[in-house]
């Protein structure tokens, strides 16, 4: 039996695609901080062109952006930490008086019903006691149980935190030459076609970065906005650590939700003033989901929005956390490859070769 070479290339890209995949599935837990670092450098690199063109030597320009980086973290960390700090020791004084509160008002309801619904609020103000005031010796064996146990999450979160900035400092510096090395092992006849995917998938993507910005700016204004309506003191604060952290879908939503959910528990005192936080928390995710993210990420790069809103639910339920983290811009490349298909499709002889309408129908 003879093969044609069209079957025996197709034969041989089948074969080497499953053994990238293998290979790619046996280094996966090596592989995350070397993915990081290239996405962290290629969201940095048109900042480090910019001041190479200007003069500034690549290796310096890398140094700063990743600085400028860590500093942005910094900041985000030093937004937050001073919020938990200052509501944890409150919340030993005051979460015990409102859930006396909430005793007081759904004790009598539930008895009507025949139900035995009450808080055990002096459970609740131990428990709130030994997480504030602890005594060390505890702290210190709690923390050293949890080193054991997680011990290789958190070598693994070292590694992540330590190696994607080196990784991301050496591609910043060798960006350029290393893609001329790896576009000179492409066939010269793909030259073209390659380039045209590759510079139509770069802007693309840059878009859904500066989208991805827009939409953290807006909503950081609309969460310190709307909580500083409503009274809060940390509106600032926690609003834009929320509008910041969106960036990781869910999980920042859901950080600053509690951290507002604690802030207004300790200085209101109410349930009124919790859910008016509830109320601004809610209509600000409302507004993410369903206007912004469609709006300033999908329009910039060419994604409907219920484009964007079906594949923020389709990756999300396909992948969980990590599919809707990618979803937009692994949507984005997809889209730059259906039109690729759809500009061959119509060159092809089976778009322009095909038979003419009846001109009588």
């Amino acid at each position: 039996m003879t093969f044609t070479p069209t079957q025996i290339r197709l034969t041989a890209w089948t074969a080497l695609t499953v053994a990238a995949v293998l290979v790619l599935a046996l280094l996966a837990p090596v592989l995350s901080p070397f993915v990081l670092g290239a996405v962290l450098a290629y969201a940095l690199l048109p900042l480090v062109d910019r001041w190479a063109r200007w003069g500034v030597p690549r290796w310096a320009g890398a140094l700063l952006a990743l600085g400028l980086v860590a500093l942005l973290v910094l900041a985000v960390v030093l937004l937050i930490v001073p919020v938990i700090t200052q509501q944890i020791p409150l919340l030993r004084e005051q979460v015990p008086t409102l859930l006396e509160g909430a005793n007081a008002v759904m004790a009598p309801w539930a008895h009507r019903m025949g139900v035995p619904l009450q808080i055990d609020v002096a459970m609740v103000r131990e428990w709130f006691s030994q997480l504030v005031s602890g005594h060390e010796s505890e702290w210190f064996e709690r923390a050293f149980a949890s080193l054991r146990i997680g011990g290789s999450a958190l070598l693994a979160l070292l590694g992540n935190v330590v190696l994607a900035p080196m990784v991301a400092f050496y591609l910043l510096v060798d960006w350029h030459g290393l893609s001329a090395r790896l576009r000179h092992l492409l066939p010269p006849r793909w030259l073209a076609g390659v380039d045209a995917f590759l510079g139509e998938t770069d802007a693309i993507l840059g878009e859904y970065l500066r989208g991805q910005m827009l939409v953290m700016l807006v909503l950081a204004v609309l969460y310190s906005v709307g909580l500083a309506l409503v009274g809060l003191n940390l509106a600032v604060a926690i609003g834009v650590f929320t509008g910041l952290a969106v960036f990781v879908p869910y999980i920042g939503f859901g950080v600053g939700l509690v951290l507002g959910t604690f802030a207004a528990l300790l200085e209101f005192q109410s349930w009124t003033g919790v859910l008016a936080v509830w109320v601004v928390f809610g209509v600000g995710q409302f507004l993410e989901s369903f206007v912004l993210t469609p709006r300033l990420l999908g329009e910039r790069i060419g994604l409907h929005p219920l484009v964007v809103i079906f594949a923020l639910m389709a990756f999300g339920h396909l992948y969980g956390f990590v599919g809707v983290l990618v979803a937009l811009p692994v949507s984005a490349v997809l889209l730059v490859v259906l039109r690729l298909a759809v500009r061959r499709y119509r060159a092809s002889e089976l778009y322009t070769d095909a038979p003419p309408q009846d001109s009588q129908r």
